[in-house]
């Protein structure tokens, strides 16, 4: 039995009709008394279909987001301008192909789910739509990591749910993100925050702080604004460069204290500053999260990748994804419950996967390699360590790009949110399945579409998270745990 925040309800117990009127304050949102009450209709039954099966996830979160033609949904016979110039290549499941830039996602393909229907009305970077169960967004919103409308985070509702059944802090927060907080290096973003459970809540980050070692020429697109060099860690980085321990808002480190003054201390001091952002009782769990991680070293080891052999470094490569992805793993093997993995944008416009120019180049030399070969490692590690069978892996962003490369330097695509994919493995997702169609040059989904809302309430299915059931805002207003999402058995076994 667990209770809701704000209220003395237990998971388990039915909802009253007192509880159902309630459902009506969220109909600002999209979740109407009448929507709640049929996304309850036709939720998936707990016992069912994996419910549980996960033990812990990792999230791989692609900002800027995927060409959908240059990855899992190719068009080998669309003209020229659709397809692009790369070619599409065979896999481990017969007549499925994929881009050229995916060769050992390619030869694994027989042990993970694509989905290739993917679609909602809002071509915009809506992380937060993404993230969170939140039914409607838009730019306003996306634009506003604490706005009150905000839903939490899948990862937050694990962390305040493993709370509830487990007051005493862990040793490894149990909603962490790597390498740095999501669009720290150019522009916050919302998604992985505590939305209406509160800044408690939010994902406790790493950080990192190294240099790349590969110095690019970064151009936006916009004639406006000038070119850049940039030493993108996302390209590459060190062997010997290091994941600070946690970052904060007031970017306290563990690994950057000053020797005169403790980590509690440095806390302390900045007191005054986070009760201008947040309630004393976020300090609070800070805090003592804080003296958690500090006296026990679980953390810092975990991150500490240098522990792994360089053959395994290697494999997953060593740029900032390939190594997080790797740190991922550790995160969890200590005891870590959902670690988000993010290829943030990097010192310009138009960076991580938001290709509106440059789009070949990055593509070839950037992108592909670096997801396909940390994705390709992480599975691999995961199930030869005996973990892969009790942990999600999924592979998402917030929307696609459009059919047509525009004619730019170096061809983009822009913003496209009608048809796009994501990637699921491990757990109680299918293995060698491909799930849904679009038309012929990847623009419209003709089969089995699927909502962003409805990856959000698969998840926390197989979290062993009832998404049918209620959790409730620091008012005591009621919201359902995955929204208007759905419980989708396409995508398990």
């Amino acid at each position: 039995m667990i209770p809701i925040l704000g209220s003395n309800k237990l998971i388990s117990d039915r909802l009253t009709r007192r509880d159902l009127l309630h459902l009506g304050a969220i109909a600002p949102l999209g979740l109407s008394l009448a929507g709640g009450a049929q996304a309850k209709a036709t939720s998936v039954l707990p016992s069912a279909n994996g419910f549980g099966a996960a033990k812990r996830c990792i999230l791989l979160y692609l900002w800027g987001s995927p060409s959908q033609l240059d990855t899992f949904d190719p068009k080998p016979d669309a003209p020229l301008e659709v397809r692009g110039e790369f070619r599409s290549i065979p896999t481990a499941l017969p007549g499925i192909r994929i881009g050229e830039i995916l060769p050992r996602i390619a030869k694994l393909l027989d042990r993970v789910t694509i989905l290739r229907s993917l679609t909602h009305p809002y071509p915009i970077h809506g992380t937060a739509f993404a993230m969170t169960g939140v039914p409607e967004t838009a730019l306003e919103l996306e634009c506003s990591p604490r706005d009150p409308r905000h839903w939490p985070f899948v990862g937050s509702v694990v962390d305040f749910l493993g709370e509830q059944a487990d007051p005493r802090p862990p040793a490894v927060p149990r909603n962490f993100g790597l390498p740095f907080p999501l669009g720290s290096k150019r522009r916050a973003k919302p998604g992985p925050y505590g939305g209406f459970l509160g800044s408690a809540y939010d994902t406790i980050w790493s950080e990192f702080r190294a240099k790349g070692t590969r110095e690019v020429l970064r151009d936006s697109g916009d004639p406006n604004l000038p070119t850049m060099m940039v030493a993108d860690p996302y390209l590459g980085i060190l062997p010997t460069d290091r994941f600070e321990s946690i970052a904060s808002d007031d970017t306290i480190t563990l690994d950057r204290l000053n020797g005169r003054t403790s980590l509690l201390d440095q806390l302390d001091s900045t007191r005054r500053t986070r009760d201008r952002q947040t309630s004393k009782t976020s300090f609070d769990r800070h805090h003592t999260l804080a003296r958690s991680v500090l006296t026990s070293g679980k953390l810092r080891n975990a991150l500490d990748v240098q522990r792994e052999p360089s053959k395994l470094r290697d494999r997953y490569g060593m740029t900032l994804f390939g190594q997080s992805c790797l740190a991922a793993r550790r995160l969890l093997e200590a005891g870590g419950k959902f670690v988000t993995v993010c290829w943030d944008e990097y010192g310009l416009v138009n960076t991580g996967w938001d290709t509106h120019v440059h789009m070949r180049s990055r593509l070839q030399d950037e992108l592909g390699p670096g997801l396909d070969n940390a994705f390709a490692s992480l599975l691999e590690d995961l199930d030869a360590r005996g973990m892969l069978d009790d942990t999600a892996i999924v592979v998402m962003s917030e929307h696609g790009r459009t059919p047509v490369v525009q004619k730019v330097t170096g061809g983009g695509r822009d913003h496209w949110s009608r048809a796009y994919s994501a990637m699921f493995a491990g757990a109680a997702f299918a293995k060698g399945r491909v799930v849904g169609r679009t038309d012929r040059i990847a623009g419209e989904v003709t089969e089995t579409p699927f909502s962003p809302k409805d990856i959000v309430a698969t998840l926390f299915h197989l979290l062993g998270i009832d998404p049918q059931e209620e959790i409730h805002d620091r008012l005591g207003r009621p919201y359902l745990i995955g929204g208007v999402g759905r419980v989708r058995t396409e995508l398990l076994a």
